[in-house]
């Protein structure tokens, strides 16, 4: 008997178990999953929202402030691009994502809903 056979005989042997047991009892063994307290749940918001609108006024505002976008040495030591960000539509590009930033932050305050167990 050559070793291809003697391998594909053991294979062929070998019971098939099933890969993932049944769903329903893994559901029925796990415990229900812990919710955060409410005070947290809040604070964690507040941070977000917090976090969300302070970043968005700066990357809203710093494109347009001349001391902080035009005479910055990391855009000026490369001229290729110093061109493209000192172009407007850029500038108002990254403005919008400073905007978009500020509406997820009030949009996250606006949509929240305390998750009680």
């Amino acid at each position: 008997m050559s070793f291809e056979s003697q391998v594909s005989s053991e294979r062929s042997e070998a019971p098939l178990s099933p890969v993932n047991p049944a769903p329903e009892t893994e559901q029925a063994e796990q415990p229900p999953t812990a919710v955060a307290p409410i005070w947290l749940q809040r604070l964690s918001l507040f941070v977000l929202v917090l976090f969300c609108v302070y970043l968005g006024v700066l990357v809203a505002i710093i494109p347009w402030w001349p001391r902080v976008w035009d005479h910055n040495s990391l855009i000026l030591s490369s001229p290729a691009v110093a061109a493209v960000l000192h172009n407007g539509a850029v500038r108002g590009l990254i403005s919008g994502l400073g905007l978009l930033d500020i509406w997820i932050g009030v949009s996250e305050a606006v949509h929240y809903r305390d998750h009680r167990p």
